[in-house]
């Protein structure tokens, strides 16, 4: 709770300096910011009920099943694939990790997931390669896609 009131006293000092330096910059920066979470409502919305769903129908021994020891190394590497082709916001993902972690997924599972998520871009690739080329996306891609695995199992070794 300390931490909370914190954070929200900082937020707050900040505000007041920003409205103080230039109340027209503030305001506008407002707006943008209004506006940018309105054109990311809809998709925000339908990936929080897409979540909310999926955990209401699946019941936690079956996610414990599908994602937790039980399933083995399956588990991590269906993550980290499904990690890859995802594009889910990262502010999505990890409340969706921790109704999946508190279902009976393992960390390992989750937590190549969201390297995965956050690191590798199998969606964004072809704008990626029309960018900075084919040969830098690839080796980019697949460096990520090791070193999440690799963090998962450093994770599972600390945490699990």
């Amino acid at each position: 709770m300390v931490t909370i009131i914190t954070i929200y006293a900082f937020l707050v000092v900040c505000l007041a300096l920003s409205i103080w330096k230039s109340k027209e910059k503030t305001t506008q920066t407002f707006k943008l910011s209004a506006k940018a979470l309105w054109n990311m409502a809809p998709s925000l919305l339908a990936i929080v009920g897409l979540v909310g769903l999926i955990l209401g129908v699946l019941p936690p021994e079956t996610i414990s099943s599908l994602l937790g020891i039980e399933a083995g190394v399956a588990a991590p590497i269906a993550a980290a694939i499904i990690g890859s082709i995802t594009l889910i916001p990262a502010l999505v993902s990890f409340p969706l990790a921790g109704s999946l972690l508190d279902s009976g997924a393992t960390v390992i599972t989750i937590t190549v997931f969201i390297t995965t998520l956050l690191m590798v871009g199998t969606v964004t690739a072809p704008l990626e390669i029309k960018a900075l080329g084919k040969k830098f996306t690839l080796l980019r891609n697949g460096l990520s896609f090791i070193a999440a695995l690799i963090i998962a199992a450093v994770m599972g070794v600390i945490l699990g």
